[in-house]
């Protein structure tokens, strides 16, 4: 039986870490699985989104230790730790927490696009406890989301913060009733593939570039999207749809 479960849920391709008796951690199978999941999700023009989730309560405890210590890669050339946390995906990444996201399992979520937690999730990059810090993204990717103490505070300290605190920092979407993670992901993920996937994929771009570059550099690479979406079909059909107050029918071109 794989780690790794997928499904698609109209144009979303949902991805569930299904090692429920290690607490879903990351490992060689895990990370490979990951990996062939998003290249799905990116070659297929019929799937919008993808949400990453975990089985039986638990989103992921991180890497595994005991896989790691035989050997295992737990990263993908080209994708990084967990075939994700380096990936150039181009698609909208949403992460349904329930449970733990601890060590790289946060490290996941902040891969991610939106995050949405149940009341009882927990948060945590404990690896300075343990004499490492959190390589998969924590350092580089939790100050770009929160203010730089609080993110210093929870780097430094390998502090547990709930999904209500994790909200109030920002880098929780939204929060649901425990169980009630997915199903929500699932609401975010049918209004975010309603738009065109042309400007999905525009507005990661250009939110990926803006993110440390200058100004002038990013401006002039938006323009460049801007004008290309212009020329697109799917700007022609989203002005057509709105003439004629219809859906519009994206094809992606």
């Amino acid at each position: 039986m794989s780690d790794i479960r997928t499904e698609t849920v109209g144009g979303t391709l949902v991805v569930t870490i299904d090692r429920p008796r290690a607490r879903n951690a990351v490992n060689a199978e895990v990370a490979l699985g990951i990996a062939a999941a998003v290249d799905r999700l990116e070659s297929d023009s019929g799937l919008r989104v993808g949400v990453l989730t975990g089985a039986d309560g638990t989103f992921c405890a991180g890497m595994d230790l005991k896989a790691a210590a035989r050997g295992e890669q737990v990263t993908v050339p080209g994708k990084g730790f967990a075939g994700l946390v380096e990936a150039p995906t181009t698609k909208p990444l949403i992460a349904a927490v329930e449970g733990h996201a601890l060590g790289g399992g946060f490290e996941l979520a902040l891969a991610c696009d939106l995050v949405v937690a149940a009341e009882g999730a927990r948060f945590a990059l404990p690896e300075v406890r343990r004499g490492l810090i959190a390589g998969g993204g924590g350092v580089v990717r939790l100050p770009r989301r929160v203010p730089h103490h609080l993110a210093m505070e929870l780097l430094l300290t390998g502090r547990t913060v709930t999904a209500g605190r994790a909200r109030e920092l920002g880098v929780v979407n939204h929060v649901t009733p425990d169980g009630g993670a997915l199903p929500a992901a699932l609401e975010l993920a049918e209004e975010i593939a309603a738009n065109a996937p042309l400007a999905l994929a525009a507005v990661k771009r250009t939110v990926r570039l803006a993110d440390g570059a200058p100004e002038p550099e990013v401006f002039a690479a938006q323009a460049a999207e801007v004008g290309a979406l212009l020329r697109s079909a799917d700007f022609a059909e989203g002005v057509r749809a709105f003439t004629e107050k219809r859906a519009p029918q994206w094809s992606g071109r």
